[in-house]
């Protein structure tokens, strides 16, 4: 593909003479690479578009499972006018290949463009496909800003110096001569040249030998390319840069995502199909809907559900129809992992909990005897311990918490309904179980977060109502339990957001969602409905993932 994109009109594939000539604002629309022809299945995240009738060919980048970063000139009415293309569906339809290195093959994954978030500053625009493409890893958006005499290199489906649709994807390599608040120049080395075709095709940098999109291909003068004067031989690009937009990226690939960031809400519904919900504390925003994250690898999962987040990861636990426990993943901007059985073979779960030291999960179970059994998995190494008997004394329910020293602080419901502690030291030492100070009876659920060194707990009590005491682990000394609200709550869950503020979740007598929180001062506030119409809700887990980066 000749190396000169030009943002002008690609009608027909054909670009007018008029738009050759001229100085550099009279670039045409970038058209196609003219390089050499790409290895089978290098480059497998630049896409091809197809949009009308043939009307118009380009090229971009997957950035993800949903969407294309490409320039916006593709999709304008006037290409040399690509700051006023309205958001929204294409006014073409279009379809965008991904993955396909050899146009004569059918590899590669094929889907329609459904809609076109563009910028308004630049020559850019993020496509989302219909349907997701996966099995093709994602070009990364550079976040460090282009330097002149950085070597780039430019994969594109346009013409060449010999062909006019070619079959291959070919790619050249470029020398970065301007950078702008908006744009790169460039130039191309070896004979390459941006030629009709590939406009929007990805400028890609090398940074310690991983691939990273810096900026997409917008006009070019397209010397060298079948079809222009040979009397033209410049090959300078002008390029949109996307290094400054990484916020504005992730903000568009998080509208589709399966996993965004912030606090994911889980429950068991009636199904005993786990479903997924989210929310932003900063704003207050709530995901609109819920979303079904999948039963268990037994076709459901039981009154059991539990959940902890590692930087941008969420995990979640899960007790199968088996009895045995199960794990699935997801990470913040992509999708949710298929479940998976901890190793170590426990069988008859009755209850789990869950929480992170660092990027190991602490992972607790009551088993069919009553007693307490523990596991630990290390994310970074993807090993578990296997399943070890901590004690064999009965216990109802269970919830864990680190606090700020790193370690592992356990509370559980005995056979006589009140509420005991045991902790588990940095390095796996088991203390006793002692009773929390307060005389709390005739428990029924409990949760417990933590503040720094201070453990927020809560239960529900034999009256239905919430009752809350926190434990300064410094000190050693406790509050005492307070009565929050006497209303109605089945099963409680609850999470510690950045802003130190507890935020609490529980399933309601009717079966349906409900939050309040718990300001740093200790305020509480009162119950609200979590949107979205969660209703049968049978279990409840919340952990807080941060955002990526």
């Amino acid at each position: 593909m000749p190396r000169k994109s030009q943002a002008r009109s690609r009608r027909a594939g054909v670009l007018a003479a008029t738009a050759i000539a001229g100085a550099l604002g009279s670039f045409a629309p970038a058209q196609a690479v003219a390089g050499d022809p790409a290895a089978d299945g290098s480059y497998a995240f630049t896409a091809r578009l197809v949009i009308g009738d043939n009307l118009r060919a380009c090229t971009g980048a997957l950035v993800d499972r949903y969407w294309v970063l490409t320039a916006a000139s593709c999709f304008a009415d006037d290409p040399a006018q690509p700051q006023v293309l309205a958001a929204g569906a294409p006014k073409w339809r279009t379809t965008a290949t991904v993955g396909r290195t050899d146009l004569t093959t059918s590899t590669g994954r094929t889907a329609e463009i459904a809609e076109l978030v563009p910028r308004a500053d630049r020559d850019l625009v993020m496509a989302r496909l219909a349907t997701p493409v996966d099995g093709i890893a994602p070009l990364a958006v550079a976040t460090a800003a282009p330097t002149v005499g950085q070597s780039l290199r430019v994969p594109g489906y346009g013409r060449t110096k010999t062909e006019w649709v070619p079959n291959k994807l070919h790619s050249g390599a470029f020398t970065l001569a301007t950078v702008n608040a908006t744009g790169i120049g460039t130039t191309g080395t070896g004979g390459a040249a941006v030629c009709k075709g590939d406009t929007g095709a990805p400028v890609i940098r090398d940074t310690n030998g991983a691939a990273e999109l810096v900026a997409v291909a917008s006009r070019s003068w397209q010397g060298g390319c079948l079809g222009v004067p040979a009397t033209e031989t410049r090959t300078g690009v002008h390029n949109t840069r996307v290094d400054d937009l990484d916020a504005w990226v992730k903000e568009v690939r998080y509208s589709t995502a399966e996993v965004k960031p912030g606090t994911h809400v889980q429950v068991l519904g009636s199904d005993l199909a786990l479903w997924d919900t989210v929310t932003d504390h900063r704003t207050g925003r709530w995901a609109d809907r819920w979303s079904a994250v999948g039963t268990s690898a037994t076709a459901g999962t039981q009154s059991a559900v539990d959940s902890v987040a590692i930087g941008n990861a969420v995990h979640v636990f899960a007790i199968g129809t088996d009895g045995r426990v199960y794990t699935r993943d997801g990470v913040v901007g992509g999708a949710w992992s298929g479940w998976q059985e901890i190793p170590g073979g426990a069988g008859g779960v009755q209850a789990i909990t869950a929480t992170a030291r660092g990027n190991t999960v602490s992972l607790q179970v009551i088993g069919s005897d009553g007693g307490l059994h523990a596991a630990t998995g290390d994310y970074t190494t993807g090993n578990w311990s296997g399943w070890t008997p901590v004690e064999n004394n009965g216990i109802r329910a269970i919830t864990s918490t680190t606090t700020a020293d790193n370690v592992v602080r356990l509370y559980a419901i005995g056979d006589d309904r009140n509420v005991y502690t045991r902790t588990n030291t940095p390095d796996g030492v088991w203390t006793g179980w002692q009773a929390v100070p307060g005389g709390a009876s005739g428990v029924q659920a409990i949760t417990a977060t933590a503040r720094g060194n201070t453990v927020s707990l809560q239960v529900i009590g034999s009256d239905g109502g919430l009752h809350a005491a926190t434990g300064d682990d410094t000190t050693g000394n406790w509050s005492g339990w307070t009565l929050v609200e006497n209303n109605g709550i089945r099963a409680i869950t609850s999470t510690t957001t950045a802003d130190n503020v507890v935020r609490l979740y529980a399933i309601g007598d009717d079966r349906n969602v409900y939050t309040r929180t718990n300001t740093p001062d200790g305020v509480w506030t009162g119950w609200q409905a979590v949107p979205g119409g969660a209703s049968g809700v049978q279990a409840i887990t919340a952990t807080t993932a941060a955002t990526i980066g």
